[in-house]
């Protein structure tokens, strides 16, 4: 009679054990204790199909009040600076700039979009950016626009390839990290309005 051995089984079976989601081989990082659940739910929510996505059934959007009662006239210097090159201010100012009438062409039209993912980081759009959007213009092919696809809203840049009939539609990510995305048949697209301006703060 032979004697068991502890523990002994039958070997591992084909394709047990938890399935790969993104099909590719996986990396230990250290993240603070505090923060797994966080980040565990936030790659949940943000990867779909393998591939990070930025679309959000609500967007943060402030509406434009310019306070007419204060007026600040900036003073603009005319000429340009070089990098590296000083030059004398003082000696070049004989305008100022009214920051309302610069940033804002339709008031009536302009809110205030807060960027939510770094799709567009290329072109210098990080997360909880202030995005000036103004709703009047109409989009064309390069803009920077709020889309919403079906019901979900992201920051793109529109692209129109007018080589097909009719012209074919679709949204470039600015980060390679992210995918662009390529209307489909039977979804609802809307351009929400075209990013004018990213009031980011520099310091």
């Amino acid at each position: 009679m032979t004697k068991k051995t502890e523990f002994e089984h039958g070997g591992a079976r084909a394709n047990a054990g938890r399935k790969a989601q993104f099909n590719e081989p996986t990396k230990v990082i250290r993240v603070p204790e505090s923060q797994a659940d966080f980040i565990k739910n936030w790659l949940l929510k943000n990867f779909k199909n393998g591939a990070l996505s930025d679309l959000t059934s609500n967007i943060k959007i402030q509406t434009i009040r310019p306070n007419n009662d204060k007026i600040y006239q900036i003073p603009m210097a005319t000429e340009r600076v070089a990098a590296g090159v000083p030059f004398s201010v003082q000696d070049t100012i004989d305008q100022s700039l009214d920051m309302n009438e610069f940033l804002i062409r339709n008031e009536s039209s302009t809110f205030i979009v807060k960027a939510n993912s770094l799709s567009m980081l290329d072109v210098g759009i990080d997360i909880d950016d202030p995005l000036i959007v103004d709703r009047s213009i109409t989009a064309k092919s390069g803009d920077i626009v709020i889309a919403r696809i079906d019901n979900d809203f992201t920051v793109k840049r529109l692209m129109i390839d007018k080589q097909f009939n009719p012209p074919k539609i679709w949204l470039k990510a600015e980060n390679p990290e992210y995918q662009n995305i390529y209307i489909e048949e039977g979804q609802e697209v809307e351009i929400w309005g075209v990013v004018t301006y990213n009031l980011k703060r520099m310091r």
